[in-house]
């Protein structure tokens, strides 16, 4: 099922047409989102990725019939062919999966996932025959048919969160909607969870759109983000495209860690303090962007970069090693992630003298218009 969404926008705390809305307290009498505009085709994993108060819980309410957008404009939101503008949430045929599982305490697992069929009026309710059989199929594609007798304080938080899900699945939802789906758990817990729900997806093709404020949960799980900023759409891509040609600095900045460097350019030269970088751009103030992964560390300088620095933290810890540098000619200190076998060569220690060598540095102009550039060194 598609959704579609023109010139959905929300106003709290203010009288008028549209819904008021309660809000957060950093909406009470503000715009929560400006007109957006998003296509979501069907079968599609989407996830809306912004700083608290961005507007993507608000949009996502909005799409589930749990808040009403402003009249004015008049925006529309479409299921396919269906415009369910107005249309209660009961009818909308979403599921819906919370941070917090909100299942019933005094439930078994399988009464949990059982409930929202056994409430349906009877014209519409399965017999308890299909009711049994639906539910232990999505026990068992939850991985957790062998606790359907159990209740949910017998439970980890990522076994509850999987009974939250097949319970929004068992109504077969034309959408499901997940509002910080995996909040709560710990990192490993919320790892094994994401590859869970990815494949869960791809075998169901249903289409899904879920909020989160976590970049690397976003970029992994989606097949596209809608990058969220002070209620509006900034960028909506593909993980790769957004990391790699973000539309502005926002976007930039938001999508992983950044290096800053700010100087005076004269003649090709930027200078800051003690270190210089040769760069094509006019003289004046500048700053430029870079990633961890776009610095190199060597110990001696090349003729277009010397930036020299100090080692103040290690993290040999995963694929790569996070090392922390900083400089009396850096505001902040910078991370670069290096291989290990780089690690192993240079034999890093904390206060080593290195020399931070830019493979490619970023910047974005007044009109927010990005630039990149690659240097030969």
């Amino acid at each position: 099922m598609s959704i579609q969404l023109t010139d959905i926008a929300k106003h709290f705390g203010h009288t008028g047409k549209g819904h008021k809305g309660k809000g957060s307290p950093g909406q009470a009498g503000g715009r929560a989102l400006e007109p957006v505009n998003l296509k979501i085709a069907d079968g599609e994993l989407v996830g809306l990725l912004g700083p608290s108060g961005s507007g993507k819980t608000t949009l996502l309410r909005i799409i589930a019939g749990l808040e009403s957008p402003d009249r004015d404009p008049a925006g529309r939101i479409l299921f396919g062919d269906r415009d369910v503008t107005d249309v209660h949430v009961r009818d909308r045929r979403i599921g819906f999966v919370f941070q917090h599982y909100a299942l019933f305490r005094h439930m078994t697992v399988f009464d949990n996932v059982a409930f929202g069929l056994t409430v349906l009026p009877r014209r519409e309710r399965p017999s308890s025959g299909e009711i049994r059989a639906r539910v232990h199929r999505l026990l068992e594609m939850v991985q957790l048919e062998r606790f359907a007798g159990r209740y949910p304080a017998q439970l980890s938080g990522g076994q509850q969160q999987r009974v939250s899900l097949a319970r929004a699945l068992a109504l077969r939802p034309d959408v499901l909607l997940l509002d910080e789906p995996f909040g709560a758990l710990d990192a490993k817990v919320r790892q094994e969870l994401r590859r869970w729900l990815r494949q869960l997806h791809d075998e169901l093709g249903f289409t899904s759109l879920f909020v989160t404020h976590d970049q690397e949960e976003a970029l992994e799980l989606s097949d596209r983000v809608a990058v969220m900023s002070h209620g509006r759409i900034e960028q909506i891509d593909t993980p790769d495209a957004l990391y790699r040609t973000p539309a502005n600095r926002f976007v930039f900045e938001f999508l992983g860690d950044v290096n800053h460097l700010e100087g005076e350019v004269r003649g090709g030269t930027l200078t800051c303090g003690e270190a210089t970088l040769a760069v094509d751009l006019p003289d004046g103030h500048q700053e430029l962007l870079l990633r961890p992964h776009e610095v190199r560390l060597a110990e001696a300088p090349t003729p277009e970069a010397q930036l020299p620095v100090t080692v103040t933290a290690i993290s040999p810890v995963g694929a790569e090693v996070r090392i922390e540098v900083a400089a009396d000619w850096l505001v902040e200190p910078w991370l670069a992630t290096i291989r290990h076998a780089d690690y192993e060569r240079l034999a890093l220690t904390r206060g080593q003298r290195l020399y931070a060598i830019p493979r490619h540095w970023h910047r974005f102009s007044a009109e927010d218009t990005p630039q990149r550039q690659a240097i030969t060194a």
